[in-house]
């Protein structure tokens, strides 16, 4: 069932609920202090809840507990300290502390894929679980907001009931996230729909009050929040398949790319003209080296490994494709680099030996410091691999990207990675990169060479300042 959540009343189905801890209102705990559960905790503590996150990781807690976000998001640590000095809001490695202090305990432990398979390991998971679990000595709501395979929710269910008493009457529910790096605390202050998969009207109501911050603050704005109650399984699929499908509108742009590559055609302009159509819009439709990150590409290849342990894998067969077309991508870069320093690749590939290539960007997209599964920085270890030296350029994950691939050559400035380069590539759209003056940048080049692998430099004034342009699926420049 739908509800959007706005008019500032008690809904029918959501009337008061007791604590259990015996607070005014929900105290909140945030189990995984990664960059899911750390944004929540800081967030929900601005909205005026107490709060507990916790971690396993001492140096982590430590570090937020001083003041510190271990990751970037813009706004998010101006928060974190307004809070920890409001006192609403407070970090702990103790399961004990989190398992007395909460009345709703969130799950948000990652879930990275399987060494040597597809699926997602939920060992971080059920280590949460259990050893919460554990500690608990009153009702209380376990919710799972960590991106999970279908079926997780029962499983945890069951860990609960091995460990904990009945007459106690510990639930288990889930919601799942839908945070995007960059933009992480308005999708938590401002989201755009709740989702929550319950079974008895209690954890509904736990969950209606857990969140009625979010909903007053829409009331205030007046805005809407769209709340939609749901059953286990259908929770637990809406991230996963949120994910699959926008990878696959990633990818088939991309694929159009490729087309217009061989055609002569310009996938910018394609993009625009499709994406006027109100059925498919413009959002994710700008081609380029394809996705990344810590959630789409491990979440398409876990759903595709759940999908067939339930035997429905045909259903969702496009989604290897979807993942194959995105690799491509970034060995496209490769190729466009050779072709534009006249080094045609041999049987191994291409020898860019000798070669000074300039990398603006590691991050896998901008305002985040993230390099999981970056394209970016693949791309920039590919070029090196072909023997060019690379210099790596990012505005916030620079430090991450020189730990990730230290034989790169790491710089502080855009102009330190682009002198006497024989070829820039822009790689992340940064609004640094974007904005960069194309005259200024020529006189500092050995070759006046760019490949725009996020088409977001504006091809005409780069080639009206003498660069050969080369973009992704767009003709090239003179």
């Amino acid at each position: 069932m739908t509800i959007p959540y706005g008019a500032g009343d008690l809904r029918p189905g959501f009337p008061p609920v007791a604590m259990p801890s015996g607070a005014q209102r929900p105290r909140l705990t945030f189990l995984g202090t990664g960059y899911l559960g750390a944004t929540y905790a800081i967030c929900f503590a601005e909205l005026g809840y107490e709060v507990i996150g916790f971690d396993v990781d001492e140096a982590k807690i430590d570090l937020l507990s001083s003041g510190s976000v271990p990751f970037h998001e813009p706004g998010l640590e101006k928060l974190l300290r307004d809070n920890l000095a409001a006192g609403r809001l407070r970090f702990t490695t103790s399961y004990a502390d989190t398992a007395e202090f909460g009345d709703v305990h969130f799950i948000c432990v990652g879930t990275p894929q399987r060494q040597g398979g597809m699926g997602a390991d939920l060992s971080h998971v059920e280590s949460a679980v259990t050893n919460l679990a554990e500690h608990l000595t009153r009702r209380s709501l376990i919710v799972g907001k960590s991106t999970v395979p279908v079926g997780t929710a029962e499983w945890v269910e069951h860990l609960v009931s091995e460990r904990v008493a009945p007459e106690l009457g510990v639930e288990v529910a889930w919601s799942p996230e839908f945070l995007q790096e960059g933009f992480a605390v308005e999708d938590v202050l401002r989201p755009n729909r709740i989702v929550v998969g319950v079974k008895t009207q209690w954890a509904n109501s736990m969950l209606y009050e857990a969140h009625k911050g979010v909903f007053d603050l829409a009331v205030t704005e007046d805005r809407d929040v769209p709340l939609l109650v749901t059953d286990f399984a259908t929770a637990e699929l809406v991230k996963v398949a949120a994910n699959a499908f926008l990878a696959t509108k990633i990818s088939f742009i991309n694929a159009m790319a490729e087309v217009c590559e061989v055609a002569g055609g310009d996938v910018v302009q394609l993009a625009r003209a499709i994406g006027y159509d109100p059925r498919i819009g413009s959002r994710f439709l700008q081609a380029g080296v394809g996705f990344g990150g810590g959630c789409l590409p491990k979440d398409i290849r876990a759903f595709q490994a759940r999908a067939q342990e339930l035997g429905a894998g045909e259903a969702v067969r496009f989604l290897h494709e979807v993942d194959l077309i995105n690799t491509r991508r970034r060995a496209r870069v490769l190729q466009l680099a050779a072709e534009m320093l006249d080094r045609p690749a041999g049987p191994a590939g291409p020898d860019l030996s000798g070669m000074q290539i300039a990398v603006l960007g590691a991050t896998f997209k901008p305002n985040s410091d993230d390099i999981r599964d970056a394209p970016a920085l693949a791309i920039a270890a590919a070029l090196a691999n072909a023997g060019a030296e690379v210099r790596v350029y990012d505005p916030e994950g620079g430090e991450n990207a020189k730990r990730a691939q230290p034989s790169l050559g790491h710089v502080k400035s855009m102009d330190d990675a682009v002198y006497a380069a024989d070829l820039v590539c822009v790689l992340t759209e940064w609004a640094e990169f974007r904005n960069a003056d194309p005259v200024k940048l020529a006189g500092m080049v050995t070759r006046r060479n760019v490949i725009d692998g996020r088409n977001c430099l504006p091809m005409s004034a780069w080639s009206a300042a003498g660069w050969r342009y080369r973009g992704m699926g767009r003709a090239a420049s003179a």
